[in-house]
C-alpha cells in the first residue's frame, strides 16, 4: 500500500485503490458497543482480506468470532447521529462515536473508537468499501455473488472445492440436481483433472449449471449467424420485441457499447450472448422504464394534484402501545422519500416537548432531537418539500419552546410566510417550494388574517387528527372530542399552507374550503365516505388535501391497503412505514416513479373537479379505452432460500397482482416447480384486462408452495402499470422490506394491447 500500487480483485474485476483506512481496519481495532447508557461492551472488530466482511468477537468469546458482510452496511453515520448516542452524549466526545446502519430491519451498531483518528479510520474506510460495491457494474455484482458462493463452499478454505462440497453448496443454492448431471457437468469443468474445483473452474462450473436456455433460443432466434447479434440483428429484436420504434437503431448501436464484454465485438458493432444477457439483466431490460424513473413528471401543478408519500406516527419503530420511539423513523421515512412526517407532540418534564403516542407505553424522544434530525436528512433523498403534521398536545409553554425550536433549528428551511406575501387563491407548487419545510397543523383564523392584530393565543376546536383518532380507537385520550384547547400564536402563525380543518361534509367544504384547508380521516370514515359517495370524495380531493391515517385499532401498527384511498384522488395516505407488506408494497411501487422524489402527479382525471370521475363506473368516463396486459412469466434466477435447513429447497410459483379500481383488482398465478430456486421455469402466460391503467399497480410476488401450511414468501416487486415497459424483461426481486435480493429475479415477456 505504502507504494501507491493498486491490488487487483479477480472476483469483482473491481479495482481496490490503497487506502490506510482499509489497512487499520485489516489490523483491527477495540472498540465499544453502545447498546443503551446502562448496557456498553468492548469488542475486537477487523476487516477480512477479503474486503468484504467484517470479523468481530467480545473481550471474552476468545477465538470465535462471528461476522457480517459489508454489503448488508448501507451507510456510515459520524457523530451523535442516533438515539443511544443522543442518551449518552455526554459520555463519548462525537468525534470517537459512529453508527453503522444495516439495509432492512436489522438494528443499528453504535460503536466508540479509542481516538478521534481511529474513528475516522474506520468511517473513511466504510465509505469507500460501499461506494466500491455500489459502483460495481451488473457483471461485476454477479461475479460478486459467485465468489461469496466459493467462499461457502469451500470449507476447509485451500482454494478448491470437491464434488462433495459442490453438492452441499447446490442445496445452499437451492436447487435440487440430479446426482449424475451435476457430476457430469463437474468432471467438464475440472479442467485440470484433480477431483477439485479451483476457482476459475467453479466460474465455468457455475456457467454451465446456469445456462439460460430460453434465453440463448431468443438470441439464436434473431442471429443472423447463430453466433452474434449484429447491429441490425439487435436492431430488429429492439423493434419487434421491445417496440422501441424509431429509436431502436441509434439505442443498438449504444447497448453494443454499454453491454457487450468483447472490445473486438464492440468494433465490428456486434454483441455475443454474453452482451445480450447482460443487457436483459440490466436496467435498460428491466421492467420498469428508467425513463421514468427520472424526475420526468411536471413538478408545477399545486400540491393537491399530488400524490405524497406520508407516513403515520412515524417516530414508532414497532407497534402503537408499547414500542420505541425514534429519530431512526425520521431517518428512514426520508431515504424512503417520505414527504409528509407526523409528529406527536407532548409536554417534557424538564420543560422541553416530547414526541411519543400519548397515554401509551411508548417510549419518548425529545421535540428538539426529531427537528435536528430532520434538518439534517430532510432533503438528502429529495429536494421537494417536507410537511410535518404536529400533533400538538403541549402546553402554551411548551408550545412557544415548540415555535422557536423549529426557527432556531430549521432556520431559513421553515416556511414562514406565503411564497409571495399573499393569500394564495391555489396552492403552490412542489417547485415553488423545493428545500421548504411547512408545518401543518391547528391554525387561529386563516391565512387572510396574516396582516391583522392577533391576540397571543387563540382557541380552536380539537377537531384534528387526534379528536377523530378517539372515536376510532381502544384507547381514551384527556381531552373531550368537544373541548377547546388554547394555541400560542407563535406556533399557529408557523402554519401557512397546511392548517388542520374539520370536515363536515362535502357541500360546506365547497363553500367555505379554502385551498390551505386539510381534513384527516381515519381509514374507516374515508371507506365509508368512499362507499357511499366516491365520485364526490374525487371531487373534494381535487380541490383541497385530504389525509387519511390508519385506524386507532391497529396497535399492532398494522397497515390498510393505500390503493382505495388514491382511487379518490387522497393525496396524504399515512401508513406505519416500520411495518413491511403489501401496502408499503404498494407505497413503494407508486413513489418508486418520478426520481422517487415523494410526489407523484394525480391522473389527469382526478385533477379536473370540474369532471364527473366515478371509480366504480370508469366505462362512464370520455376518454375510456381499456387495455389487455398479457405477462408470459418465462423464468426465475437465483431465488433466495426461505429455510436455512441444508436439504430444504423452496418450489416457487409466481402470483401477479392487479391493483387499481375495483373494477380492476384481479390476481392470477402460476403452477409451482419442484425443487428449483436456481432456475425454475414456467412459460406460462397470464392475461388481465386493466380499465383505468393510470391508477393501477402491478405486484410480482413469488413464493414457496406449501401444501400443507401457508406459503413462504420469497420475494416482490410492484410497478405502476404506465411505467411498464414491453417485450422481453427482467423483474428484480424485493424482500419484504423493500431491500434488494440481487441477482435473484424473474424472466417475462410483457404485450400490452388495446382491449376489442
Amino acid at each position: 500500500y505504502d507504494s501507491g500500487e493498486c491490488s487487483y480483485c479477480p472476483w469483482t474485476n473491481h479495482m481496490q485503490y490503497p487506502d490506510v483506512s482499509l489497512e487499520i481496519m485489516k489490523a483491527g481495532s477495540v472498540l465499544r458497543k453502545a447498546k443503551s447508557r446502562m448496557w456498553r461492551g468492548h469488542r475486537h472488530y477487523k476487516l477480512q482480506d477479503d474486503c468484504k466482511t467484517i470479523a468481530y468477537k467480545s473481550s471474552w468469546a476468545m477465538n470465535s468470532y462471528s461476522t457480517f458482510s459489508v454489503g448488508d452496511v448501507e451507510a456510515v453515520r459520524e457523530g451523535h447521529e442516533s438515539d443511544v448516542f443522543l442518551s449518552v452524549a455526554d459520555e463519548y466526545p462525537p468525534e470517537r462515536c459512529f453508527t453503522l446502519v444495516f439495509r432492512g430491519r436489522r438494528g443499528n451498531l453504535d460503536l466508540v473508537a479509542e481516538s478521534a483518528e481511529e474513528a475516522q479510520a474506520w468511517i473513511r474506510g466504510m465509505q469507500t468499501l460501499i461506494e466500491n460495491l455500489q459502483s460495481m457494474g451488473e457483471s461485476e455484482k454477479l461475479d460478486q455473488w459467485i465468489s461469496d458462493l466459493f467462499l461457502k463452499a469451500d470449507r476447509n478454505k485451500d482454494g478448491r472445492i470437491s464434488f462433495k462440497e459442490v453438492r452441499r453448496l447446490l442445496k445452499l443454492m437451492n436447487m435440487d440436481m440430479n446426482e449424475d448431471h451435476a457430476s457430469s457437468l463437474f468432471r467438464m469443468a475440472d479442467k485440470s483433472q484433480t477431483g477439485f474445483l479451483g476457482s476459475e473452474e467453479f466460474v465455468h462450473f457455475y456457467k454451465m449449471l446456469t445456462q439460460r436456455k430460453e434465453v440463448v433460443e431468443l438470441f439464436q432466434e434473431y442471429s443472423s449467424d447463430g453466433q452474434t447479434l449484429s447491429h441490425c440483428d439487435l436492431e430488429e429484436f429492439l423493434r419487434e420485441e421491445q417496440l422501441e420504434g424509431d429509436r431502436s437503431q441509434e439505442h443498438a448501436l449504444e447497448l453494443i457499447q454499454r453491454y457487450e464484454p468483447s472490445d473486438t465485438a464492440k468494433a465490428n458493432h456486434t454483441m455475443s450472448i454474453d452482451g445480450f444477457l447482460m443487457y436483459l439483466t440490466s436496467a435498460d431490460g428491466s421492467i420498469f422504464n428508467s425513463e421514468d424513473q427520472r424526475l420526468y413528471q411536471d413538478m408545477t401543478q399545486p400540491l393537491k394534484h399530488y400524490f405524497i408519500s406520508s407516513s403515520h406516527n412515524t417516530y414508532l419503530l414497532e407497534d402503537q402501545l408499547k414500542g420505541r420511539s425514534s429519530v431512526e423513523g425520521y431517518i428512514q421515512a426520508l431515504k424512503r422519500g417520505c414527504r409528509c412526517l407526523e409528529i406527536d407532540c407532548w409536554d417534557g418534564s424538564s420543560g422541553e416537548p416530547v414526541v411519543y403516542h400519548g397515554h401509551t407505553f411508548t417510549s419518548k424522544i425529545l421535540f428538539k432531537d426529531v427537528i435536528n434530525t430532520v434538518a439534517k436528512y430532510a432533503f438528502k433523498t429529495s429536494e421537494y418539500p417536507v410537511i410535518l403534521s404536529i400533533e400538538n398536545r403541549c402546553s402554551v409553554e411548551q408550545q412557544k419552546v415548540m415555535a422557536q425550536l423549529l426557527k432556531d433549528i430549521l432556520g431559513d428551511m421553515l416556511l414562514r410566510t406565503t411564497i409571495d406575501g399573499k393569500v394564495p387563491s391555489v396552492l403552490p407548487s412542489p417547485e415553488e417550494l423545493k428545500g421548504k419545510i411547512l408545518v401543518k397543523g391547528k391554525k387561529i383564523g386563516g391565512l387572510e388574517s396574516l396582516d391583522a392584530d392577533n391576540p397571543v393565543s387563540g382557541e380552536v376546536s380539537d377537531e384534528d387528527d387526534s379528536s377523530e383518532l378517539r372515536r376510532d380507537s381502544l384507547t381514551t385520550e384527556s381531552l373531550p372530542s368537544d373541548s377547546k384547547q388554547s394555541l400560542t400564536k407563535e406556533l399557529s402563525d408557523l402554519v401557512i399552507y397546511c392548517k388542520n380543518e374539520h370536515f363536515n361534509n362535502f357541500e360546506h367544504a365547497r363553500i367555505h374550503g379554502k385551498p390551505y384547508d386539510i381534513s384527516s380521516f381515519s381509514e374507516s370514515k374515508a371507506r365509508k365516505i368512499i362507499k357511499e359517495a366516491a365520485a364526490d370524495f374525487a371531487q373534494h380531493n381535487a380541490r383541497q388535501i385530504t389525509r387519511v391515517y390508519p385506524s386507532g385499532l391497529r396497535t399492532d401498527s398494522s397497515n390498510f391497503c393505500p390503493q382505495d384511498m388514491w382511487n379518490v384522488g387522497c393525496q396524504m395516505v399515512a401508513l406505519n412505514f416500520q411495518t413491511a407488506g403489501l401496502e408499503m408494497d404498494l407505497n413503494d411501487g407508486l413513489f418508486s416513479q418520478n426520481n422517487r422524489c415523494g410526489y407523484v402527479l394525480k391522473p389527469e382525471i382526478l385533477r379536473n373537479s370540474e369532471q364527473q370521475f366515478n371509480p366504480d363506473k370508469p366505462q362512464d368516463r370520455k376518454d375510456y379505452c381499456p387495455l389487455i396486459l398479457t405477462i408470459q412469466v418465462i423464468s426465475g434466477q437465483q431465488l433466495p432460500k426461505v429455510n436455512n435447513k441444508v436439504g430444504s429447497i423452496v418450489d416457487p410459483f409466481v402470483r401477479v397482482e392487479i391493483y387499481g379500481l375495483p373494477a380492476d383488482q384481479a390476481t392470477q398465478e402460476t403452477s409451482y416447480i419442484e425443487n428449483n430456486g436456481l432456475n425454475p421455469c414456467w412459460n406460462e402466460t397470464l392475461e388481465f384486462a386493466v380499465h383505468t391503467p393510470e391508477l393501477a399497480l402491478i405486484r410480482f410476488v413469488v413464493e414457496d408452495y406449501d401444501m400443507a401450511t401457508k406459503n413462504d414468501f420469497i420475494g416482490q416487486y410492484t410497478v405502476p402499470f404506465s411505467c411498464i415497459q414491453s417485450g422481453y424483461r427482467h423483474i428484480h426481486l424485493l424482500s419484504k422490506d423493500g431491500t434488494s435480493l440481487r441477482p435473484s429475479s424473474l424472466f417475462v415477456n410483457i404485450n400490452i394491447t388495446e382491449a376489442s
